[in-house]
């Protein structure tokens, strides 16, 4: 049985190492064989990547790791791997015969941008008591806000780039404070050098938050369900244009970049997660044209 070739990358040495794009289900679908006893899957073998695949026919249930995968009609699924991944991640089906195919993926190590810095942490610097109790029911509209399944099926697109601009700050990467490790930057950070520049749905999906009062730390927040697990987030915004439950389309305005919240100055911080797990953004979407 003939499987689809995986595109495994051996070592991504740079931040900006050209990576594949995700292939279109559409396109997919006429290469992937007809009842395949194995999975079927293509995509990106490495920490922030994901794959796009097809369970074994006759499947009932499957899993990447802890992870279950949702199955459309056709066994297809989408899942990723987290920023800190380890080297292998195992891919398990449950069959209606009663058989487990059981499937072992390599992972390959980024090379991360670490900045070593030779200062302590400030002492006493961790969120005080006034603050939590703020931020704590942020953290549940955010928390509720990705356990939403809406069916949406972005998840299925080629993904493109929500604005054009300069990268300021990269996915991963790192501070380490006289050998303690901070928190590594979970997003992408794109930059046009102004507040008021639109940004638009990098593929279909549905608005699960839009926080027209600004958050403490994202500032006015959208976040849209593509479905599959697979969400963003788009932080900092100086205006939001869509509303709480709305259907958007790949392409369509979502706000305009701004500075709201813990911002420098005003740029867009674009994350993406696949249910527990962070993505690298260029991993999705390609170089910046």
């Amino acid at each position: 049985m003939k499987r689809l070739h995986v595109h495994a990358v051996a070592t991504l040495l740079a931040a900006f190492a050209t990576p594949l794009a995700l292939p279109a289900l559409a396109a997919q679908d006429a290469s992937v064989p007809a009842g395949a006893a194995d999975f079927t899957f293509s995509g990106e073998l490495t920490q922030g990547g994901w794959i796009l695949g097809r369970a074994p026919e006759g499947t009932v249930s499957a899993t990447l790791g802890d992870q279950a995968l949702k199955l459309d009609d056709k066994g297809n699924f989408f899942a990723a791997f987290d920023r800190d991944a380890g080297p292998s991640a195992s891919l398990t089906a449950k069959l209606a015969n009663g058989r487990v195919v059981e499937q072992q993926l390599a992972i390959s190590p980024r090379d991360w941008q670490i900045e070593h810095v030779n200062v302590a942490k400030r002492p006493g610097s961790g969120p005080s008591e006034a603050f939590m109790r703020r931020r704590q029911p942020e953290l549940e509209q955010i928390w509720n806000a990705r356990a939403q399944d809406n069916g949406a099926d972005g998840w299925r697109q080629q993904f493109i780039w929500p604005v054009e601009g300069r990268i300021s700050g990269r996915f991963g990467s790192q501070r380490v404070y006289r050998g303690e490790p901070g928190s590594y930057h979970s997003g992408i950070d794109i930059s046009t050098g102004t507040s008021g520049t639109p940004f638009v749905a990098p593929a279909d999906g549905v608005v699960v938050l839009a926080a027209e009062q600004p958050f403490s730390l994202e500032g006015h927040l959208i976040m849209i369900d593509h479905g599959g697990g697979l969400n963003s987030a788009f932080l900092h915004c100086s205006e939001i244009d869509v509303k709480l439950g709305q259907r958007v389309r790949q392409g369509q305005l979502l706000g305009r970049i701004g500075s709201s919240g813990r911002a420098t100055g005003p740029h867009l911080h674009w994350s993406i997660k696949w249910r527990d797990a962070r993505l690298d953004p260029l991993l999705l979407t390609g170089l910046m044209p």
